[in-house]
């Protein structure tokens, strides 16, 4: 496969398996409390914010950043992509959460098809656009239905941004909690006390790291 509108594309089973969860989970809890429930992510912030302010300047991220702001823009309304440190909150989750390899190779395969349409109809990339034209691009690809599970999975990852406890990346100092006029339980989890960290849950550590491999290494 190598574009957004290639036929033989299907839904795949990671996808489907997060859809049945969201639906199943709004069924029973409402969806402002499934919109609320992050996919948990791990990082040094110092480390990380030093490496993701080199990424940000090259492609893939580069582009990703420039989707993740025309998806959700900053307005005088509400925080948007920018202010919810919503690229870290995508670094923390490829490089650190244990989610399956195949959704990370989708977000990124993602990223090239969308410059490659980009260059079939403008012939420029998508951070060359204007405002307009990356409205254009996005528009048609999610008329595809790869373009519009990519699009889903980003607006999915921009949410948990906005509304995650800012241990796990994105919203810094509450600021979504705020927008949204939420209070949010008590206490937030510290590093090291967060999720996939407590006994029991995620067996991850860094770059997705077993903990046992790292024991022995």
């Amino acid at each position: 496969m190598n574009s957004f509108f290639d036929k033989n594309y299907r839904t795949p089973a990671w996808l489907k398996r997060k859809l049945s969860r969201r639906t199943a989970l709004k069924s029973a809890l409402g969806a402002t409390t499934i919109a609320a429930m992050p996919s948990f992510v791990n990082a040094k912030a110092e480390q990380s914010a030093s490496q993701l302010a080199q990424l940000a300047k090259t492609d893939p991220w580069m582009t990703l950043e420039q989707v993740l702001a025309h998806l959700l823009p900053s307005s005088s309304t509400g925080p948007g992509a920018k202010e919810i440190r919503a690229l870290a909150y995508f670094y923390n989750l490829v490089h650190e959460q244990p989610i399956e390899q195949a959704e990370k190779d989708f977000i990124f395969k993602g990223i090239g098809w969308l410059n490659g349409y980009s260059q079939s109809q403008v012939q420029k990339n998508f951070v060359e656009l204007t405002n307009e034209e990356k409205e254009t691009m996005l528009r048609a690809i999610s008329r595809s239905r790869a373009g519009e599970n990519w699009l889903n999975t980003l607006i999915n990852y921009l949410y948990e941004a906005m509304l995650s406890p800012s241990a796990y990346g994105g919203n810094p100092d509450g600021i979504g909690w705020q927008w949204l006029e939420h209070q949010a339980g008590f206490p937030l989890p510290p590093q090291g006390k967060r999720y996939y960290e407590l006994p029991g849950t995620h067996q991850t550590s860094v770059n997705n790291m077993p903990v046992e491999e790292k024991t022995k290494s």
